[in-house]
């Protein structure tokens, strides 16, 4: 019983309890420590969860949280979580030809769904960097980086990156369990049982939990309803938002000191840094036509996995947008858009209208530059010669380059500069409709 059994707690030599206080969150674990451990039973203290209060009184701050990690409007945030024995999400090797899990379906998520539709992180346990070491842990995931995905700080952001989940896909692990205990939809991707208390209500969980399979697609499990356990929200704590004090109390008994006369406080949980999506594979975009110059956008990171256009019958076509700092520059002799984003006035481009102009110029199939200048905006270049600003009325609700595409498909189409900045469009990802405006510029190299 990992945690509660007498090799954990007592003392090789005289058999006594190594520690004067356990401490344990839950009643329950009480209940489970006198079975498993009699001698120990004396130092057990009912002290509550710190880690799981300072994300209970981090919850109004979700959206912050999920614009730190650049979810937009209309977005599902997915996090991945693997904890760091061999059968964990990462080191299960139940993968297709023997594969770890983690490593195979992150590139696979990351070409299978949307990128304007979802958001994809992972908290990998700290044992995972430091066993493999962080060189190894990205050159392995640097595939599905490239396609989008998101590495979690795993031990100051994760607890802010559960409380922004939309769904986490996880294991038999601490995180996951909390996960589950805030609330948030959980599959488990993998759900050993082995290493667990068959009494306790980790194994409880991991034995109703839903499971998801990587041999399927994965998209219609993720959006299939999932709704949570009872379990791990009545078993993480008995005393939420109590421990500070009770820990506290706690702590100057041991010392034999009166504790202060304020109240016990928990660090809060911090801000994390702005960490939107850093997309540098090579984009399969479909677009379809709906009239009225409006235009649905679907983009993937894998352009050998994504579905098929259907042709020029006024439903869906396709094109290949990508980024400068692709990894493979071969990809760039054959896209439709090529892109770069970042500050209007960095002086190594010159200027976003140079620097579109230097790319058509080298890129000669090439028909829109597009430079992506901040959460709503990006100027492009025609391979006609007109510049244009292209402008979202709703701050940050997708990517400009999302919009360039939608752009690109109407002049493609043969609608005129003039009559789309007299009338903008609309592009719509998923369920979000975004008014996008087009103004062009008076000078054309400027």
């Amino acid at each position: 019983m990992f945690g509660l059994a007498p090799e954990w707690l007592l003392s090789g030599r005289t058999a006594r309890p190594v520690a004067d206080s356990l401490v344990l969150s839950h009643p329950e674990q009480i209940a489970r420590l006198r079975r498993a451990c009699p001698e120990a039973a004396h130092t057990a203290v009912l002290a509550g969860d710190p880690c799981f209060d300072r994300m209970l009184a981090a919850r109004p701050y979700r959206d912050r949280y999920r614009r730190a990690l650049g979810v937009r409007r209309g977005q599902r945030l997915v996090v991945l979580n693997s904890t760091w024995n061999p059968e964990s999400l990462f080191g299960d090797r139940s993968g297709a030809g023997g594969a770890d899990i983690l490593p195979a379906l992150l590139p696979a998520l990351t070409s299978e769904l949307p990128a304007d539709e979802y958001r994809l992180a992972a908290v990998l346990h700290p044992n995972i960097w430091h066993g493999h070491g962080p060189g190894q842990i990205r050159a392995w995931l640097d595939r599905a980086q490239r396609g989008g995905l998101t590495l979690i700080d795993p031990l100051h952001d994760w607890r802010q990156a559960l409380i922004a989940a939309d769904t986490v896909i996880g294991d038999h692990g601490a995180v996951t369990y909390y996960a589950a205990a805030l609330g948030t939809p959980v599959l488990l991707g993998a759900a050993p049982l082995a290493g667990l208390d068959p009494a306790s209500p980790a194994a409880d969980f991991v034995r109703r939990a839903p499971r998801l399979d990587p041999h399927r697609p994965l998209r219609p499990q993720l959006d299939a309803p999932h709704p949570p356990e009872p379990g791990p929200a009545e078993f993480t704590t008995s005393l939420p938002g109590e421990s500070a004090t009770r820990l506290r109390r706690l702590f100057y008994a041991h010392l034999a000191l009166r504790p202060p006369t304020g109240p016990a406080l928990l660090e809060p949980l911090p801000l994390p840094p702005y960490r939107p999506a850093a997309r540098t594979a090579p984009l399969r975009v479909l677009t379809r036509y709906r009239g009225a110059r409006e235009v649905e956008v679907e983009r993937y990171a894998d352009p050998d996995r994504t579905p098929r256009a259907r042709g020029r019958d006024g439903t869906t076509e396709s094109h290949t947008a990508v980024h400068e700092d692709t990894r493979d520059p071969r990809a760039l002799d054959l896209a439709d858009l090529v892109l770069r984003d970042g500050p209007p006035d960095d002086p190594r481009f010159g200027s976003p209208a140079d620097w579109c102009a230097e790319v058509l110029d080298r890129h000669r199939d090439c028909a829109l530059a597009v430079y992506v200048t901040g959460p709503d905006a990006c100027v492009v270049r025609t391979r006609a010669g007109d510049l244009l600003d292209v402008t979202a009325r709703h701050d940050g609700d997708a990517d400009p380059a999302a919009y360039a595409s939608a752009l690109h498909t109407l002049l493609a189409a043969g609608h005129p500069v003039d009559a789309l900045a007299a009338d903008g469009l609309t592009v719509r990802t998923g369920t979000a409709a975004h008014r996008v405006t087009v103004t062009p510029r008076r000078d054309r190299r400027d």
